[in-house]
């Protein structure tokens, strides 16, 4: 095989322009790559983190799990199910342990044989139908339904609590999610102040996309139960899977969530949840920065601090005068959706 040589009097003349292309290249790609991150727009990702390292700590970081927006959306309605039927945490670190392991917390529209959605229920074994068990609010309420008919399923640990909803062929194979699990559960239940967090990629409320503060309240009602902001909330915490029938939850419920949307400076309309304690706020607060992408959330304040989509990389930050909410309530739940402009 013959080559083509360079030119006479310019010896390795092409080698050298290939090389000086591709350190530009390099250059441009860098300097875009360093714009794109620290622009706080870089690809969504979602974090949760112990405080101050707590005990039981995971991850790489004294405790931190990270997912995608997509997988965070589905722990937080896994939570927000339990909370409208006013299950403990353990519940949910069960059924997030169980949602890590049959789907990796992702809606999934396959699975071994007719498996499908987050837990991976079978419509062939009386899950439902196909089109009910890929509504990840429908699966959770189908996986409590036979979680809370366990006797004692709250002492028992979270492999075997999972293993016996799930009667799956790998028995032990939730073990190894309890770590994140818990840390998971902690957070989104509200017991960790300020220790969920997500950055805004592409599509969400700091790089485009318009939301809405009537389809924010529209999610909190269909996840939390319609009684969640009306005060309807059933005794008990008994719940009504969509389809299904009302089954006992063996706890009680949480309290209702006055709200209302305001319009506030500029034409955006906010959305002002009056949680009744501090963990029920941080569970709504930490319930809408999971759901940001999907609903183009914009802002999130809650008492002193404020997830903001534009400075998403820094995570909660302190409020500031120029943020959303009431001069001085430190008790509402304030939600931006992005105005789009």
């Amino acid at each position: 095989m013959s080559h083509d040589a360079p030119p006479a009097g310019r010896p390795g003349a092409r080698p050298r322009l290939r090389l000086a292309a591709w350190l530009t290249l390099l250059a441009v790609t860098g300097y875009t790559a360093a714009q794109y991150v620290t622009s706080g727009v870089g690809p969504a990702r979602c974090t949760v983190r112990t405080q101050a390292g707590a005990a039981g700590a995971v991850g790489a970081a004294a405790g931190e799990y990270r997912l995608a927006p997509e997988q965070a959306a589905n722990a937080a309605t896994i939570n927000a199910v339990a909370a409208r039927r006013g299950l403990p945490e353990r519940a949910v670190t069960i059924a997030l342990a169980t949602a890590m392991q049959e789907s990796g917390l992702r809606n999934l529209r396959h699975g071994d044989r007719d498996s499908l959605g987050l837990f991976q229920q079978r419509p062939s074994q009386g899950w439902g139908d196909a089109r009910q068990i890929v509504d990840p609010v429908y699966s959770a309420e189908r996986f409590y339904d036979h979680l809370v008919r366990i006797p004692g399923y709250q002492r028992m640990s979270v492999n075997d609590a999972a293993q016996s909803v799930q009667h799956s062929a790998f028995p032990d194979a939730y073990a190894k999610h309890r770590a994140h699990a818990e840390l998971l559960s902690t957070a989104l239940s509200g017991r960790s102040a300020a220790s969920f967090s997500c950055t805004a990629g592409p599509g969400t409320g700091g790089a485009g996309g318009t939301g809405s503060a009537e389809r924010v309240r529209a999610l909190l009602e269909r996840e939390f139960g319609k009684g969640a902001l009306s005060g309807r909330t059933r005794p008990g915490g008994a719940a009504r899977p969509a389809g299904g029938t009302a089954q006992p939850a063996g706890g009680a419920a949480r309290p209702a969530v006055p709200a209302r949307v305001v319009q506030a400076a500029g034409g955006e309309g906010e959305l002002r949840l009056h949680a009744k304690g501090t963990r029920r706020g941080w569970e709504l607060a930490h319930w809408a920065v999971a759901h940001s992408a999907g609903l183009h959330v914009r802002q999130v304040v809650y008492r002193n601090s404020v997830w903001d989509a534009g400075s998403s990389r820094v995570g909660w930050r302190p409020r500031g005068s120029g943020d959303a909410g009431a001069a001085g309530d430190t008790s509402a739940v304030t939600v931006v959706p992005a105005s789009g402009r």
